[in-house]
């Protein structure tokens, strides 16, 4: 073989050997590249997943902690068999953590709902306060200001929160939506200081607008009292066989509906007895 020929080969094999070298080059930059990206993507999807953690703690801890500070509560102020009857409330006590504090309310079903009730002179207050003036989500069960705390009006106003998590104040109270449930649990019960114990059964249960005559609270007369408790009727999701007339008392539990910003569930139910 002669010089040229061979110089030609050698440079042949150096080029082969250039483009292996610059193609094994090419791809482990490709790969570092693509170990960086990945490093990228998944320190990306960790800062992700820790902040979504974070911010589902930031959610719930007001739920437990509210949630906690209610059974206390029921732990301080409640006397109760295991079957739930013997129920009795401790007022003294509620009173000296509370001196807003102006009944209890409980239903046998849904069970959750049995809390202390209070009343300030705004509205507001106890919708981000529980009852012992932590501020929480839960709020705090309360009547209306403009009702006297005996509920000795025609309609006591009560309200509660509907939340999305944990079930607890007034968030059950949609069960009323199905007559079938109201049929099984007609009533529920309201404790007060004084030591009575006021039974009311549900006569309208339903979804208005909160602008809705349904939220009127003074009567001029009988007449348009009646007129009022057909407005609730006709509302209702259901009619339920109970008397209501004139001479009436009943109380309007109302919460939020969690679907429309203007809507409320209202639950009303009439005075039926008093022991």
């Amino acid at each position: 073989m002669d010089r040229r020929k061979k110089r030609e080969m050698n440079a042949q094999a150096e080029s082969r050997s250039g483009s292996r070298k610059r193609s094994r080059k090419k791809k482990e930059q490709k790969r570092a590249a693509f170990n960086v990206i990945s490093a990228t993507v998944l320190i990306a999807a960790v800062c992700v997943f820790v902040f979504s953690l974070y911010q589902l703690a930031i959610m719930l801890v007001p739920y437990f902690s509210g949630g906690q500070e209610y059974d206390d509560i029921k732990d301080l102020a409640i006397t109760a068999d295991a079957d739930g009857t013997g129920f009795s409330v401790d007022f003294d006590a509620l009173l000296e953590a509370n001196p807003d504090t102006v009944a209890w309310i409980r239903f046998d079903e849904p069970a959750i709902i049995s809390y202390p009730v209070v009343k300030s002179a705004d509205n507001e207050d106890y919708l981000t306060k529980t009852f012992t003036a932590n501020d929480n989500k839960l709020g705090a069960i309360f009547m209306d200001m403009r009702n006297s705390s005996d509920f000795s009006d025609r309609n006591t106003f009560i309200y509660g929160h509907h939340l999305n998590v944990g079930g607890e104040m007034f968030s059950e109270l949609l069960e009323y939506e199905n007559e079938e449930f109201c049929q099984q649990h007609p009533d529920f019960y309201i404790y007060t200081p004084d030591g009575s114990v006021r039974t009311y059964r549900v006569f309208s249960a339903g979804v208005v607008k909160d602008t809705a005559d349904n939220y009127k609270i003074e009567y001029a007369s009988d007449e348009e009292f009646e007129q009022y408790i057909n407005t609730c009727r006709e509302s209702s999701n259901y009619q339920v066989d109970v008397e209501v007339n004139a001479q009436s008392q009943i109380v309007s539990l109302s919460t939020c509906t969690n679907v429309r910003d203007d809507e409320r569930f209202l639950v009303q139910g009439v005075l039926t007895a008093v022991d």
